[in-house]
């Protein structure tokens, strides 16, 4: 299934801790395709109140251009997510990001909280981070029109499955495939997990292209440090926009022509080639608007 959303860069999704006002200002300044401001994880429980109101301060003085605000909340079942949600009903980020996701009664209920708090047109991104999470992602996937995109907690989900962080991630390639089909099927975007050494750019880019590989739209972040690689791998390259106009010209061609396949570059084309090329061409003018927004 193709996406049923308008092409967005999500090469680079970087978090920021809720409770930390400077990073979050410095946060307009950076190159990063869409902003995580975290309530989750990144902020400790005493916390929680403040790095709300900060949020909502951050996002409401504007300036981050045409970058995607999100807001992660605490979950459902923790103390803080309701909370968390009705905040984010007033906040109106252009997404509210939900975390350690497994069972489609998480997703109803979040999203009949920001109904009832007037968020009722706010999009909803899901975290899979537990073996439960991945199993159910096709029906998870497919919960709501309101989804938008799924992020996978590759940290979590390593720990619960007792999976050794290594270099190839060789434990994790069948739930990342299958979460992957998942978000797919239900014409999403999916996005990898973050890499934790922030000192390694070098495993930074062999993980992001191994996720590119894979099929994720963009790498999940923790440090400014860390976007020049996940935008360079993850946006389309020179040589693939050649190809791409290649082959969108010989198609057209052939369409008039009234035939049904052509061939580029010694490679038989057919529709489905056509449609990707036209995709990334698409990205690529969605990325450089993005870049060239105020």
């Amino acid at each position: 299934m193709t996406s049923r959303r308008k092409i967005r860069p999500r090469r680079s999704v970087l978090f920021m801790p809720g409770s930390n006002l400077r990073a979050m200002n410095k946060a307009r300044t950076l190159p990063a395709d869409a902003l995580v401001f975290d309530l989750e994880d990144a902020v400790s429980p005493g916390a929680k109140p403040d790095a709300r109101e900060r949020i909502a301060a951050v996002i409401g003085e504007g300036g981050f251009g045409a970058r995607e605000r999100i807001v992660r909340v605490n979950a459902m079942e923790s103390p803080w997510g309701r909370a968390d949600l009705e905040a984010a009903a007033s906040i109106k980020p252009d997404a509210v990001l939900l975390p350690k996701v497994f069972a489609a009664e998480q997703i109803r209920a979040a999203l009949a909280v920001l109904d009832a708090a007037g968020g009722g047109e706010i999009p909803l991104w899901i975290m899979i981070e537990t073996p439960a999470g991945v199993m159910n992602a096709g029906p998870l996937a497919a919960v709501s029109q309101r989804l938008d995109c799924l992020v996978l907690g590759t940290s979590d989900l390593s720990t619960e499955m007792r999976v050794p962080r290594d270099d190839n991630r060789l434990g994790l390639l069948a739930p990342l495939s299958w979460c992957i089909s998942a978000a797919r099927a239900a014409g999403l975007d999916v996005l990898d997990g973050v890499h934790l050494d922030i000192s390694d750019a070098n495993g930074l880019r062999r993980l992001c292209i191994q996720g590119r590989q894979l099929g994720f739209d963009g790498k999940t972040l923790i440090h400014p440090d860390q976007i020049a690689i996940a935008n360079e791998v993850f946006g389309p390259g020179d040589d693939e926009l050649e190809t791409a106009r290649e082959i969108l010209d010989a198609w057209d061609r052939a369409v008039v022509a009234g035939k049904g396949v052509t061939v580029v570059r010694g490679r038989l084309v057919e529709n489905l080639h056509a449609a990707e090329a036209r995709r990334i061409l698409e990205l690529h003018e969605a990325i450089q608007a993005l870049n060239q927004a105020p």
